[in-house]
């Protein structure tokens, strides 16, 4: 079989550190293009992996036939890149937050539809070992039902991951469009949804820019959130966790309590309430610090080699988009949002 053709438009650091090595190390692709609009970081991509460099990803895909293309831009870009690149007929990986706004969202949804292309949204949170095992433990029915819960995603920032350093995209608002929130709350808000396989229809957020200056972006947000099933908990982001970060869920059980991730981030505790105590360790989560695979490049040349429709889907995407977008509205109007 013919490898996949892939091209990445963004070399920031999450093309850098995840996309570009995870296709690299996928025996079926052939990486062909890269983009960015600082043409060095793409010619080095380029001289590395092979392929051609570009600084605009119109004329990327004027010049090339990619079969499948990353979409690791600033989070204004996602829309119009996404939408290029299926007209071009080619599978899109979009990273999260998938778009700006649900009409956005819809837009990108709707051209992949068109164009008979797979669109799927890099919410990795999904496939991280703890996370998994975590799922398969509360999909086999054994805790019960779950009551209440708890879920954040903090860290000290994005000026410690981005190659920019302070001077990143993350911080400016008409390239961010939303900041702690679009960064590490989307991901709580897709874990959670798929954690429990129930959607969010209740939402009340408090957001704000406690710490980090000359920026009008959040850099924190505590939301309050109620299922459909009826299970209430909290979803925090935090870009201002500078010692002891956290990436750690709770759930508190009809029959005992789960905890995932919250001693050394690997491992998944299980707390019967008749005293049993089960420690599950399974491996690490990925960190700013240390990466481990994703596990979603594969996943998206996956469905592309087998036809078979990412199960992180522009759908999935747009679910967990509009929870947090929701979070912005109850922090504007000072109430609680239905969705």
């Amino acid at each position: 079989m013919s490898k996949v053709k892939v091209a990445v438009v963004g070399r920031g650091a999450i093309a850098q550190r995840r996309h570009i090595p995870e296709y690299a190390a996928n025996p079926n692709v052939e990486l062909i293009a890269f983009c960015d609009p600082v043409t060095e970081r793409a010619e080095k991509m380029a001289e590395t992996y092979g392929g051609n460099s570009y600084a605009s990803y119109e004329e990327l895909l004027k010049n090339e036939k990619p079969d499948a293309v990353s979409v690791c831009t600033p989070n204004y870009l996602h829309a119009p890149v996404t939408i290029a690149a299926a007209k071009a007929g080619a599978h899109v990986l979009v990273e999260k937050p998938m778009a700006g706004s649900e009409e956005e969202g819809l837009k990108m949804i709707e051209a992949a539809r068109e164009a008979g292309v797979f669109l799927m949204v890099g919410h990795n949170q999904r496939l991280m070992p703890p996370h998994v095992k975590a799922k398969e433990i509360l999909d086999s029915g054994r805790l019960g039902r779950v009551l209440t819960f708890r879920t954040s995603f903090g860290h000290a920032g994005p000026e410690g991951w981005s190659v920019d350093g302070r001077g990143n995209w993350f911080f400016r608002k008409e390239e961010a469009i939303m900041g702690a929130m679009g960064d590490l709350g989307v991901h709580k808000s897709d874990f959670i949804r798929y954690l429990l396989n129930d959607e969010i229809s209740e939402i009340a957020g408090f957001i704000g820019t406690i710490d980090k200056e000359g920026t009008d972006v959040d850099d924190n947000a505590v939301c309050i959130v109620r299922m459909k099933s009826g299970a209430i908990g909290t979803l925090v982001a935090s870009w201002t966790q500078y010692k002891g970060g956290d990436n750690g869920t709770v759930l508190w059980c009809e029959n005992g309590v789960m905890k995932i991730g919250t001693d050394k981030g690997d491992e998944v505790i299980v707390e019967s309430r008749n005293g049993n105590v089960e420690t599950y360790k399974v491996g690490a989560m990925a960190t700013n610090e240390k990466q481990v695979p994703s596990g979603v490049i594969d996943a998206f040349v996956d469905s592309i080699v087998t036809g078979t429709p990412p199960s992180i889907s522009g759908e999935e995407g747009l679910r967990s988009l509009k929870a947090i977008l929701g979070a912005f509205e109850s922090q504007a109007a000072g109430k609680v949002i239905k969705l």
